[in-house]
C-alpha cells in the first residue's frame, strides 16, 4: 500500500491522498475531479497494474453527512494486489440535480454495469458513460431505491405496490 501511495504521490502530488483508512482492503479517498485520470494512472503504469475493477458500489451517508461515496475496488492480476480508491460527493436534495461523478467505463469496461447499478438505485449519474439509464428498476420508476430519503411509490401502473 505505500508503495502505491508514493508512486501516486509523485504522480499527483502531495494533496491527491485525501485519507487513508487501514483494514482487510486498503482504502485511499482521492478527490471526486481526479477519479479518472488516477484509475487511467492505476491501470497503466507498470508498477501498479491494476488491470480489473473487481467491484463499483456507492453509499448514501444520509442527510446528516449530506454526502454520497462511491468506491472502487481495484485488483492487479499480475501483482496480486487489492487496493479501494473511494470519493465523496455532494447528496443532492428532492428537486436538486442528482450527484454527478466522472465515468470510468472507458478504463475498466467493467464499470459499465456498475455505473448503471449506482446509477439506478442512488441516483447518482456517471458523466461520459455510454448508455446511462436503469438497469434494475423500470425507466418509469420514481426514486431511488438505495437511497436513505427514498419513499416508495403507493401505486405503479395499478398495482399496489406498499405492503
Amino acid at each position: 500500500m505505500e508503495k502505491i501511495k508514493q508512486i501516486l504521490i509523485e504522480q499527483f502530488g502531495a494533496n491527491i491522498i485525501l485519507e487513508e483508512i487501514a483494514g482487510l482492503m486498503p482504502i485511499l479517498k482521492v478527490p471526486l475531479d481526479e477519479i479518472n485520470n488516477i484509475c487511467k494512472f492505476l491501470k497503466s503504469d507498470s508498477r501498479c497494474y491494476f488491470d480489473s475493477l473487481s467491484c463499483l458500489l456507492g453509499i448514501d451517508n444520509g442527510s446528516e453527512k449530506n454526502t454520497m461515496e462511491i468506491v472502487y475496488n481495484l485488483y492487479s492480476i499480475p501483482y496480486n494486489t487489492k487496493l479501494a480508491l473511494k470519493v465523496e460527493l455532494k447528496r443532492n436534495e428532492i428537486g436538486e440535480p442528482n450527484p454527478q461523478a466522472p465515468t470510468v467505463s472507458g478504463v475498466w469496461h467493467s464499470a459499465n454495469w456498475d455505473e448503471r447499478e449506482a446509477y439506478d438505485l442512488l441516483g447518482i449519474q456517471f458523466i461520459g458513460h455510454p448508455d446511462m439509464r436503469r438497469i434494475l428498476m423500470p425507466e418509469d420508476w420514481e426514486g431511488h431505491p438505495l437511497r436513505k430519503d427514498y419513499k416508495q411509490q403507493d401505486i405503479y401502473h395499478g398495482i399496489t405496490v406498499k405492503y
